[in-house]
């Protein structure tokens, strides 16, 4: 390599190392200690929103956790507090806006200023178009986008009272490309995405930024909570594999660690899991071919059956292959993160993955 060779090469490496520089502190210019903060988590008895309640706790926050379901609130509380948390369970539907109002003032009430809103609630309807209703999609979109504005709306005036106040938005890698089987909640994801990001743009210039999280699978232990359409026992059957090993989701407990990393940096966008990568590299290069593999993807999935239209919560459905060995690391997410604890008594199948038969 001559003189000339080097010196251009050099000089790459050098705009490289700079680029990487500008990055970083970019990056860093929001970022906060989040030691002694309050965090409002909707949705934060069971699953991701628990893990979160659980990770901010670690970092030193005070956190108010809310869900619509009294019993997987008391035990989420009792969960935390063991940890050596301080915390707040409050019962609140997102869907209605006055009682997201009152969750936030009695949370500024009893924990202090809020610092941090972390938009998590959200349900899921499996099933083909053909058994969904227009009302699946109105709860989806009360619960998944609403409650995603109410809460905003709500917490608003006191994050920009906070130095250093933030909004992070859970929505999904459905909310970015339209999977087969998962209309309404990609409906409303893609909603909330929409919000997620816009509201990013508005809030820069006062301060507060807003983190859009993109999560692919996540081994949550979600799908005994999922509710499903068509044919129930196939449609739970393919939903519990596909969040069931490390080939196809996430760690819900790393996924958690990145997303309070995320919140403390205020990142503006972060997807999680590397098949949730691919699949938006992929569609945002050739959305047409993606469209055309996920038509085939379809006619994979189970087809509607008489009787579809029944919603079935997967807490009321065992399978041959879910719960099984098959699904193991899934069963054991859903009882370390309190997906049994609500008010729907588990299958025979699922009470024994949870160790809820007598003597159990």
């Amino acid at each position: 390599m001559d003189m000339r060779d080097r010196s251009r090469a050099l000089g790459v490496v050098a705009a490289g190392a700079l680029a990487y520089a500008g990055w970083r502190a970019l990056q860093r210019r929001h970022e906060i200690d989040l030691a002694g903060r309050v965090v409002l988590i909707t949705g934060g008895s069971r699953g991701l929103g628990l893990l979160l309640a659980r990770e901010f706790a670690r970092a030193g926050c005070r956190v108010s956790i809310c869900a619509r379901d009294e019993e997987e609130l008391e035990n989420a509380r009792r969960d935390l507090e063991e940890r050596g948390a301080v915390v707040l369970a409050t019962r609140c539907d997102v869907s209605r806006r006055a009682e997201v109002d009152a969750w936030v003032e009695r949370t500024r009430a009893e924990l202090g200023a809020v610092d941090v809103l972390v938009n998590n609630a959200s349900i899921i309807q499996v099933g083909p178009f053909q058994a969904m209703t227009v009302e699946d999609f109105e709860q989806a979109m009360e619960v998944n986008y609403w409650g995603t504005v109410y809460a905003t709306y709500a917490a608003l005036p006191h994050l920009r009272e906070s130095r250093g106040g933030r909004i992070v938005n859970v929505t999904s890698i459905g909310g970015k490309v339209a999977v087969p089987h998962l209309m309404p909640y990609d409906a409303a994801k893609f909603a909330a995405v929409a919000f997620s990001e816009g509201l990013r743009a508005e809030l820069a210039k006062e301060g507060i930024p807003v983190t859009t999280i993109v999560p692919g699978l996540m081994r949550t232990g979600s799908p005994p909570n999922a509710v499903f359409k068509g044919n129930q026992d196939a449609e739970f059957t393919w939903f519990s594999l596909g969040d069931a090993t490390p080939l196809t989701s996430m760690s819900a407990e790393r996924a958690a660690r990145r997303i309070v990393q995320a919140a403390r940096r205020g990142e503006a966008e972060v997807t999680l899991t590397w098949q949730a990568k691919l699949l938006r590299l992929a569609h945002g290069v050739a959305p047409g071919a993606v469209t055309e593999v996920l038509s085939v993807v379809d006619r994979l999935l189970p087809g509607n059956e008489p009787g579809g239209a029944e919603a079935v919560p997967g807490m009321k459905l065992a399978t041959a292959a879910a719960p099984s060995a098959a699904t193991a690391m899934m069963n054991r997410a859903a009882r370390e993160n309190n997906e049994y604890g609500g008010r729907a008594t588990p299958s025979p199948g699922h009470a024994e993955a949870a160790g809820l038969e007598e003597g159990g």
